[in-house]
């Protein structure tokens, strides 16, 4: 095993970053912790020069344990996850403690104006009824526009006809509902300010109204902020400017995160932020909303999947790293490279493509092109294809007239079948055939390792093979299986020497350009990688090849750049930092961000290598293979029962237009969403039985492994309830042990009945709560305690086997590591997490750095 090294350490000084707490050791602290770990292993006597994971055969749960009953000791320094994998024997770990700072174990007292009282029962209902009402008249007034623009296209004499009008009623709807967003900011907002909303208050009504549409402006959809690899656009910019933003000249945005306290936003001139990351403006804590600056310089660039919180800025041509996260108070000077999270002080700089010049000519004629292709293309097209196939298609026309209701007829049930299976088949199978043609044609204008302008025609080519090879459907039906290795190999990666184990991707895997991409023999990938092989300036962007090495194992949510330097045999846990230049490491474990060796694998972990032998594997996998098969044929069936409910909703809104008309629209579309709702939560508890799931250590050659991937296709997440009381509703119903009053803006829960979440309890947007782990060939899961009160930061994630105290909170981009214990009112941060000094609870107005006022006040 390779000797673990030394993360950077951050200056107290530059830095605001928020430091480990830890009590002095005294003499006789290494038999104490000695003691300790031998109760949690279960042996009378440990030495103190047993190494944790060789000798004693331990895992990172069973020192979770060991972390969390030294931390009840008050004669006993804290121990952190990190803390034991850099220092492997208790010798080691005690006299490693005896250096560190002594500093008050518990929590620090909240400051008076953190004191917010639980909304009361009235609200929590006032607030979802008023959503509700808001909902019901934004849907009927859609409808209202619906209706007057199909009876007046409708009407015209011919097809040309009907594109001419389709292309003047599309273009002026599709103008409104962009500048509806912006006029309702200003009329209910006004300027965002740095304050504090309370959550199911009517100010948070206000606040979620414009939320909503902001982030649902279909200007959005029209230059791809809304697609999985989303395209920088020059309107994106104007659009943010138009909300109050400072965007400087020539700032590319990436992310399809849409910051939403813009008045607060500055970013200047030539800043690059990547997709993924999180720039709001706000966060909510202990059950309120709180707002404050984010400034950015300029020739900033913003890593992948990174987090900026409230109250931090950014001088110029600072960078973030990738998978990052900068808290609030932090402030990176000019120039300077930080990463990690809490970001600190690191080397070897982020930026890849080269600069070119980009005239303000070619940014504005792009930007025109995309706004006219959505105008006098994409919406013509398709308002005019609906109105003439209703025309021209007897069984469809028959439903517009105003004679007997059609749906009263069985042929009408199934003329809606026919379509709908249509639809649903045909789309899937044209789908496929584009995916694996157009983009090849496209990337033949496409080089590795050249700089190319954006905004251009190899901009759009590149743009073109993103969006197109990213088709979240494909990876999702044939992930978890033996397929999903054949798909991506005709989409494009390479796979020399492929060693199929039947779960060598999972469900859910992102790319930039898949022709660049390879993986090594024998590596398994779980959900949420993101090869980031295309790099961006604010005029240019370069392809590269990416190759992650053979055997390796790659945990969840990673982004693994082309400059990545891991070699073979790695494990990569959940949300690492991947090493970025220096020597490639091989035959190790890396943790956390910044990252640290551990252990490659531990004895736990080898328990099923029995299944694995030449003569049982092939038996096994056979049988996997069988049985995923049949768990992507029963998706399919479900899938398409959903499509033909929805087509059943259409055409019965179509036959009720008559008698009914614009209501019968507006009825329909709200039935097909609630059914879809109600659907998806009946298949999940459907096929776990309507019983709650068990905690489970195995094989993923086990039949239990198996059926719970086909749980993991059929699970619900309703996030488009994030920001509502019916989001708890909806949790409930899907067997989440969930209290009252919880505000959850946008978590994400796996198996949702392994979890236990208190009452008021504040759940952040980006958040997740994951009861399982898959590492090599071994499953494993269990239950997740979150008291009552509780914070989940922006980008946080909470591990299996976790328990958090009643009143504790986890900070921006934390990863809560499995089988940790969180005391009663802790504040911890981090990836892995752990205590931290400063008190995450305050309000953020009172952290504010006198060098971001500066700034923030320049600036504006």
């Amino acid at each position: 095993m390779a000797k673990p090294v030394d993360v950077l350490a951050v200056d107290p000084a530059q830095s605001t970053t928020l430091q480990p707490v830890s009590a002095g050791p005294s003499a006789g602290t290494d038999e104490r912790l000695a003691a300790v770990l031998a109760e949690v292993v279960g042996v009378q006597h440990v030495s103190v020069d047993s190494h944790f994971f060789d000798d004693l055969g331990a895992d990172s749960m069973v020192m979770a344990r060991f972390c969390a009953r030294v931390r009840k000791r008050p004669d006993l320094p804290a121990v952190s996850m990190k803390d034991i994998y850099r220092y492997q024997t208790i010798s080691r770990l005690a006299a490693a403690l005896s250096h560190e700072v002594a500093a008050p174990v518990e929590a620090p007292e909240p400051a008076p104006a953190d004191v917010v009282k639980p909304a009361r029962g009235w609200e929590y209902v006032l607030c979802g009824a008023l959503q509700l009402l808001i909902f019901l008249t934004y849907t009927y007034l859609a409808a209202e526009v619906m209706e007057r623009g199909y009876e007046w296209i409708s009407v015209a004499p011919g097809i040309l006809e009907i594109y001419l009008r389709s292309v003047f009623f599309g273009g002026a709807a599709v103008l409104a509902l962009c500048i509806v967003p912006i006029i309702a900011k200003w009329l209910i907002i006004g300027r965002w300010k740095p304050r504090q909303i309370r959550v199911w208050s009517l100010g948070y009504v206000r606040f979620w109204v414009v939320k909503v549409l902001v982030r649902s402006n279909p200007l959005l959809l029209m230059i791809g902020m809304r697609s999985r690899t989303s395209a920088s656009s020059p309107l994106y910019a104007l659009y943010l400017r138009a909300l109050g933003a400072k965007i400087g000249r020539g700032v590319t945005i990436y992310s399809r995160n849409v910051p939403l306290c813009t008045d607060l936003l500055t970013i200047g001139d030539g800043s690059v932020i990547r997709k993924d990351a999180f720039i709001n403006g706000y966060r909510a804590n202990n059950g309120v909303i709180q707002t404050g600056p984010v400034t950015l310089g300029k020739e900033v660039f913003v890593g992948e999947m990174s987090v900026v919180d409230i109250n931090t800025s950014m001088g110029d041509r600072a960078q973030l790293g990738h998978t990052s996260s900068l808290h609030s108070g932090q402030v990176i000077p000019d120039r300077e490279i930080w990463s990690g999270s809490p970001a600190q002080r690191s080397q070897g700089s982020y930026r890849m493509a080269g600069p070119v010049r980009v005239t303000a000519t070619r940014r504005t004629v792009y930007g025109i092109l995309q706004l006219l292709n959505g105008l006098f293309v994409f919406m013509p097209l398709l308002i005019s294809g609906l109105i003439i196939l209703l025309a021209e298609v007897p069984q469809l026309n028959a439903l517009l007239d105003p004679g007997p209701m059609v749906f009263t007829s069985w042929e009408f049930y199934l003329h809606a079948l026919i379509i709908s299976m249509v639809l649903f088949f045909g789309g899937t199978l044209v789908g496929l055939l584009v995916v694996m043609t157009v983009p090849r044609v496209f990337n033949l204008a496409i080089k590795p390792d050249r700089d190319y302008r954006l905004y251009g025609f190899r901009y759009a080519a590149q743009r073109m093979v993103a969006r197109l090879t990213n088709p979240k459907f494909f990876t999702f039906m044939l992930g978890d299986s033996s397929y999903i290795v054949n798909y991506l190999h005709w989409l494009g990666y390479k796979f020399p020497d492929v060693v199929q184990t039947g779960s060598n991707f999972g469900m859910d895997l992102k790319h930039e350009n898949p022709y660049h991409s390879t993986i090594g023999s024998g590596t398994m990938v779980a959900d949420g990688l993101s090869i980031v092989n295309a790099d961006f300036s604010s005029t240019s962007f370069r392809v590269s090849p990416t190759a992650i090495g053979a055997r390796n194992f790659l945990g969840n949510f990673i982004v693994y750049p082309a400059q990545g330097r891991t070699g073979d045999n790695c494990l990569l846990a959940t949300k690492v930092m991947v090493p970025f230049g220096g020597v490639a490491r091989n035959d190790v474990g890396l943790l956390g961000s910044p990252h640290f060796e551990i252990p490659r694998t531990v004895q736990r972990d080898t328990r099923f290598d029995h299944m694995k032998t030449a003569e049982e594997l092939p038996r096994r996998l056979a049988a996997k293979n069988r049985y995923n098969i049949a768990t992507m044929g029963v998706v399919l069936l479900v899938r398409s029962i959903n499509v033909f409910m929805v087509t059943l909703f259409a055409l019965g809104a179509a036959d009720l237009y008559p008698l009914l008309g614009a209501v019968s629209i507006a009825i329909g579309g709200v039935l097909a969403l609630l059914f879809s709702l109600f659907y998806t939560v009946l298949m999940e508890r459907l096929v776990a039985g309507f019983k709650d799931l068990r905690p489970k250590v195995c094989s993923i050659y086990d039949p239990y492994f198996w059926w719970h991937e086909r749980y993991w296709k059929l699970s619900a997440q309703p996030k488009i309830l994030d920001g509502t009381p019916f989001k708890g509703l909806a949790w409930r119903l899907l067997g989440v042990h969930i209290g009252k009053r919880v505000f959850d803006d946008g978590c994400g829960i796996v198996e949702k009945t392994l979890v236990t979440i208190g009452d008021d309890c504040t759940l952040n947007a980006g958040s997740k709560i994951q009861c399982h782990s898959q590492e090599d060939g071994a499953f494993k899961s269990d239950h997740i305690v979150i008291g009552s009160g509780c914070t989940l930061g922006v980008s946080s994630m909470v591990h299996y086997g976790v328990t958090m105290g009643n009143g504790s909170a986890l900070a921006a981009d934390a990863f809560l590591m499995k089988g940790e214990e969180m005391p009663k009112n802790a504040r911890w941060g981090g990836n892995p997490a752990r205590e931290m000094r400063e008190d995450h609870g305050r309000m953020a107005l009172a952290v504010i750095p006198p060098q971001l006022v500066a700034r923030h006040a320049q600036s504006h």
